[in-house]
């Protein structure tokens, strides 16, 4: 009994206009999107990803938005990088690991606002991709982030730094602890506060 071999469907090419190639070197390397993919979920930077690969970010952008399979992969990519950035607070809050390579201070602040400005995206994503509730996965990001915030100003309490108090405005639009209306149980340490 012999089976047939069927051959791996080809990737129709997308057209890409002159404009978009400018800036590019002359010959592509053909697996530029798994190396863009890769730089991407390393640094949730695109225009580095670019770069790296060997492409302009208008060229990559263009690509996400011609193919669907080229778009799931990009925000897989971003989620890997932002899994990556959250470790990455965390493990410096946890170690109190201040200080960058240069010798400057991490910026705690840029980090969160980061995480929360792309936590809506984010969420949507990875509900899509598991097959879960979106609003459970915005809670979740939610409670990381409240942890997150709760380290960074138990570690500066630590060495001296006042907090700074946080807004009371929830990232979400929904009240920031439980309660009837909320639907969520009350944050963690409300009650103390």
């Amino acid at each position: 009994m012999s089976m047939a071999i069927t051959p791996r469907p080809r990737r129709v090419r997308t057209k890409i206009a002159p404009f978009m190639k400018e800036g590019e070197a002359g010959n592509l390397n053909r697996h530029w999107r798994a190396v863009f993919l890769a730089t991407l979920a390393e640094t949730s930077n695109v225009t580095r990803a670019a770069e790296k690969a060997g492409v302009t970010a208008a060229r990559a952008y263009y690509i996400r938005r011609c193919e669907p399979e080229f778009e799931r992969a990009w925000f897989a990519a971003l989620c890997e990088g932002y899994d990556h950035l959250e470790m990455e607070v965390l493990r410096r809050l946890r170690d109190c690991d201040f200080a960058t390579g240069t010798g400057g201070r991490y910026d705690f602040g840029a980090a969160l606002r980061i995480l929360a400005a792309h936590r809506s995206s984010i969420g949507h994503h990875r509900a899509e991709m598991r097959n879960e509730d979106e609003e459970a996965i915005l809670a979740s990001i939610d409670t990381t982030l409240d942890r997150i915030l709760k380290r960074e100003e138990a570690a500066k309490e630590l060495f001296g730094q006042p907090a700074k108090s946080r807004s009371a405005k929830p990232r979400s639009g929904r009240p920031k602890s439980g309660g009837p209306k909320s639907g969520r149980p009350a944050a963690e340490g409300a009650a103390n506060g």
